[in-house]
């Protein structure tokens, strides 16, 4: 490992998802800024923002064929604006996947955002190479997916690229770095490979940053956001819920906590609770970086709203990077209508059956919202098998999907017809259509995925 005189690494994030909150940025900056002010010299901070899933690409990849100029992150004005020359000024470099389908475009985004806010145009890097929806990449697409790739609508094929051309890119002097779909941990791993020089492949160092950065990739989720359980589980302030900064050392433990003067909480629980989200197998974590091992990690708190992880180790990296293929799926129908007063759900289950009865081509998805949704099943069976209980406040949802529009769209009209055609009392209908998005999933080699860097000149001053 590298030297431990090496100061921590501060990394905060500001947005765990597109459509996170747009404020979330302000107090995190705040916050790295007064520990880089006390901090020791040659300290470094980085502000990350995570903004996507994995059907986020493919609804990007659709605004960017309606407009080339769109395609990245919707809120990003909103999310980058407020703090963009106040993190810049203190130093505090930026590293995201806003880029999503159109990563210059953000890019320029970005430029005319700080010539608006009449300050110099940082110095920008996107990262390329993880957009697979070229026809040249469908061989590769077709080798590992077979025939079914001849019947595919493909909408979006991306990668799941790591942090190697993040690294790069900061190492050539970029100030915010804009990426597509990288793995979300990357987001941390390429500023801990600047900061303390690791090589690319120390493997305990990678996985204990790719931690790290699981552990931030949620937002105020590690905050006690997604933790909270009234009674059981209780959470401050949760109205005003802080998101996450990690100090990180130099052999890559590190320390979670959130932004000053904020709701929520980091403790033991929090941490553990995120730590193993989404985790398939806890010692074989992978990543495009490093396969990283969680089996020996220690968790320990070290202060008010501070938690050490430490013990992870790491394994060389796999072979193979994840592509998913996101490809038209047909439509959905669904429909609402309310049912209240004696008798409701009865009422409801009439005007279920009424729809059954109306559309025999169809497979029906039928939820008694209050009653039984959640944990309910697309074939009816568990709604079949629940007896009614005279619920007096029941709201109907049906759904359905269908390859061809106007086979689907029979069930947005026949919620409406039960207005007049009954049972009683139904109100407040509610209908949408909407095409839908299925997703593959493949493994391709790593060397047929070649990514790099550009620093994009987009030129205008201050």
């Amino acid at each position: 490992m590298t030297n431990a005189v090496i100061p921590p690494l501060l990394v905060g994030c500001a947005a765990g998802f597109s459509g996170d909150r747009t404020d979330a940025a302000g107090p995190v900056v705040d916050t790295l800024i007064e520990r880089l002010k006390s901090g020791p010299s040659g300290q470094r901070a980085f502000l990350i923002f995570e903004t996507l899933a994995e059907r986020t690409l493919a609804l990007a990849q659709l605004r960017r064929r309606a407009d080339r100029n769109a395609g990245y992150e919707p809120l990003l004005d909103d999310m980058l604006r407020p703090v963009l020359l106040r993190a810049l000024a203190a130093g505090i470099r930026i590293v995201s996947n806003f880029g999503a389908a159109n990563p210059r475009a953000a890019a320029a985004h970005i430029a005319r955002m700080a010539r608006e806010l009449n300050a110099p145009v940082p110095r920008i890097a996107v990262v390329e190479g993880d957009d697979l929806s070229s026809p040249e990449q469908r061989a590769l697409l077709r080798e590992q997916l077979g025939a079914q790739m001849d019947r595919l609508k493909i909408v979006s094929a991306n990668a799941y690229i790591g942090a190697e051309s993040i690294a790069a890119a900061l190492r050539d002097g970029a100030q915010v770095v804009v990426c597509g779909r990288v793995a979300d941990p990357s987001l941390v791993v390429g500023p801990a490979l600047v900061h303390f020089g690791w090589a690319n492949d120390d493997w305990d160092g990678l996985a204990r940053a790719t931690m790290a950065g699981h552990l931030l990739e949620c937002g105020a989720q590690v905050c006690g956001g997604y933790f909270a359980d009234p009674g059981y589980k209780d959470v401050p302030s949760m109205a005003d819920i802080g998101f996450p900064i990690a100090e990180i050392d130099a052999d890559g433990h590190c320390v979670i906590g959130k932004a000053d003067a904020t709701g929520g909480l980091v403790t033991e629980a929090t941490v553990k609770e995120q730590l193993l989200y989404e985790l398939h197998d806890p010692g074989a974590y992978l990543t495009p970086d490093v396969v990283a091992d969680i089996g020996e990690a220690e968790v320990s708190a070290v202060g008010s709203d501070r938690v050490q992880v430490r013990g992870v180790r790491g394994h060389p990296r796999p072979a193979q990077l994840r592509v998913n293929v996101c490809h038209e799926g047909g439509w959905l129908a669904e429909g609402e209508i309310s049912y209240a007063g004696p008798r409701a759900e009865s009422r409801a289950r009439l005007a279920a059956d009424i729809l059954r009865q109306r559309l025999p081509g169809l497979a029906l998805r039928v939820d008694l919202i209050g009653v039984l949704s959640v944990l309910g099943d697309d074939a009816g069976r568990a709604l079949a098998a629940s007896p009614p209980n005279d619920a007096r406040d029941v709201r109907l949802r049906v759904a359905a999907t269908h390859d061809e529009r106007h086979e689907a769209e029979r069930l947005t009209r026949e919620v409406m017809a039960l207005y007049t055609c009954g049972p009683a009392g139904g109100g407040g209908v509610r209908t949408a259509l909407t095409p839908r998005l299925n997703t593959v999933s493949c493994l391709v080699p790593r060397d047929a995925v070649p990514t790099h860097h550009e620093i994009v000149e987009i030129g205008g001053g201050a």
